[in-house]
């Protein structure tokens, strides 16, 4: 589903990924670990169009992203790929409910069918209560929760993660990392996971160790 092709990416003098070979399979929950500094996040937002390579090509389903305009690119980005981030990135001063529809409405979903959306997301999460409550009336859970409805609402084939649990307690942290399992169930999604925790990289499909650029296995 997602060919990753001799990426290289250098910033100045250091090169952070030195030709990145990957395949990876529709459905499949993939977990990138290595040292800080050895490219993981560099290669997630490379992935997930938010940095371009400076060689190399990002295929996802025999669409190539080097052939797309910045234009196309934002839409592929916001309807294909879902984006989970370590701090969450709620916007404050909107509701769970709000904040999980900002990227419906970015695609010019109708207001009434995102609301829809969303709240079933929220009922899929045990969340439904916490609708109208804004992010700092949320424990760190429910808020990465959010984030992960946030990163569903418009059905992408791919949610790409960086450090989603690393800001959770042990309880938290198991939770959400069975949640990726329910949701792969449920939705056939692909996961890329950038984590440090050797539990959720234990329970990957595949486990990829990034050492010096390169991927070692």
């Amino acid at each position: 589903m997602i060919k990753i092709i001799n990426i290289h990416k250098s910033f100045g003098s250091l090169e952070v990924l030195k030709g990145v070979d990957v395949d990876i399979e529709k459905g499949e929950i993939v977990t990138l670990v290595g040292k800080s500094g050895a490219g993981k996040t560099t290669l997630l937002q490379i992935l997930g169009t938010l940095m371009a390579p400076d060689q190399g090509k990002i295929i996802y389903n025999n669409t190539s992203l080097i052939n797309l305009r910045e234009k196309e690119l934002a839409e592929f980005r916001n309807t294909s790929i879902g984006f989970v981030f370590q701090f969450h990135h709620l916007l404050p001063e909107f509701t769970a409910l709000e904040n999980i529809c900002i990227p419906a409405f970015i695609a010019k979903t109708s207001k009434q069918e995102a609301k829809k959306k969303a709240m079933d997301l929220l009922d899929f999460l045990d969340l439904t209560n916490r609708a109208n409550h804004k992010p700092n009336e949320l424990s760190g859970g429910e808020q990465q929760r959010v984030a992960v409805a946030r990163a569903l609402i418009n059905d992408p084939e791919v949610i790409l993660a960086d450090e989603p649990s690393g800001n959770l307690d042990t309880h938290n942290k198991t939770e959400l990392h069975n949640l990726f399992f329910d949701l792969r169930k449920k939705f056939n999604q692909t996961f890329v996971i950038v984590t440090h925790d050797k539990e959720l990289a234990a329970m990957s499909d595949r486990m990829l160790t990034i050492k010096d650029g390169a991927i070692l296995n």
